[in-house]
């Protein structure tokens, strides 16, 4: 693994976690959670009763986990292009097709869920947490008139640790991965569409006769490949998020298909929209900023 990599995710990594962290909050009580009326309803509910630091739920696993996350992602993509070139035309030099872009995006994004399912599922746990615990969650249905209980104190979890400890104690190894194959139907079309327009773009903005870019220029790619990659996955993102909020105590889907019946029926088909504008203006300073650090990264480094 080449050095830039660890300077690229220990900056560019934490930095878009920070970032994008508080509306990735609001865009899973959307998806997943209730009472909600739109985005600006949601993001007064959380301050109100939950202050500044209920944007910040669940935000220290993933900011503790995505130097391997990126580092593993990123070089697995370059790696694969590489492989692809040589495997195709024996040079591993040689730029990719769009075709072999599209396949070494899918194949990312595949291997993708297995190191990000269980960071997610952690998150997504902890970011549901808040002071009005739901009565059915806590078996209390039979002794409780549907609604909620104020039981300020009560936290299923205490941290990500605890919430890895118990999801290993109630659900076993697999319950980490409840929604990996949601999370597979997002990331395979959502890597792709993110790599590829973010090549595209890159190929309409560099000037003619160079083939550097100006560092305005990665960053709008970056920004515009993260937004279109996020928009798109939106759907199967509801249902990801729904499959892995979906605690042990009182599960609502069986799975993947049931999911989505149930939800279509329960709310319609604007239920799979739920969070769209949130991930599109999330997705922005996110991917222009671990884009832009990655190209900054790769070209410092080429001069050793």
């Amino acid at each position: 693994m080449h050095p830039f990599f660890f300077l690229w995710v220990l900056g560019s990594g934490g930095c878009s976690v920070v970032v994008g962290h508080p509306l990735d909050t609001v865009k899973t009580r959307l998806q997943a959670g209730k009472g909600y009326r739109n985005s600006f309803h949601c993001v007064l509910t959380i301050y109100r009763k939950e202050t500044v630091t209920g944007f910040f739920k669940g935000m220290s696993f993933p900011l503790a986990s995505v130097t391997v996350y990126n580092s593993v992602v990123f070089g697995f993509f370059s790696n694969t292009q590489r492989l692809i070139s040589q495997y195709r035309y024996g040079d591993s030099r040689r730029p990719c097709g769009m075709a072999d872009l599209t396949v070494a995006s899918m194949l990312t994004g595949l291997m993708s869920v297995g190191l990000g399912a269980p960071v997610d599922l952690v998150k997504i746990r902890l970011q549901m947490q808040t002071q009005m615990v739901l009565a059915e969650n806590l078996h209390l249905a039979a002794n409780v008139q549907s609604g909620t209980v104020d039981l300020p104190a009560r936290r299923l979890y205490r941290g990500p640790l605890h919430c890895i400890s118990s999801i290993l104690q109630t659900e076993g190894l697999q319950g980490l991965y409840r929604g990996a194959g949601a999370m597979i139907l997002r990331d395979v079309p959502g890597y792709t569409l993110y790599f590829i327009p973010y090549t595209l773009l890159c190929d309409l903005l560099k000037p003619d006769g160079t083939n550097s870019l100006h560092p305005g220029s990665i960053w709008l790619a970056g920004g515009l490949a993260g937004s279109i990659s996020w928009v798109t996955a939106t759907p199967a993102d509801v249902v990801k998020s729904r499959l892995q909020a979906d605690a042990q105590l009182q599960r609502k889907y069986k799975g993947i298909v049931h999911c989505i019946v149930s939800s279509y029926r329960a709310e319609g088909a604007q239920v799979f929209f739920r969070g769209a504008s949130v991930n599109a203006v999330r997705g922005f300073p996110m991917s222009a900023t671990m884009f832009l650090t990655y190209e900054l990264s790769l070209q410092f480094f080429r001069r050793f």
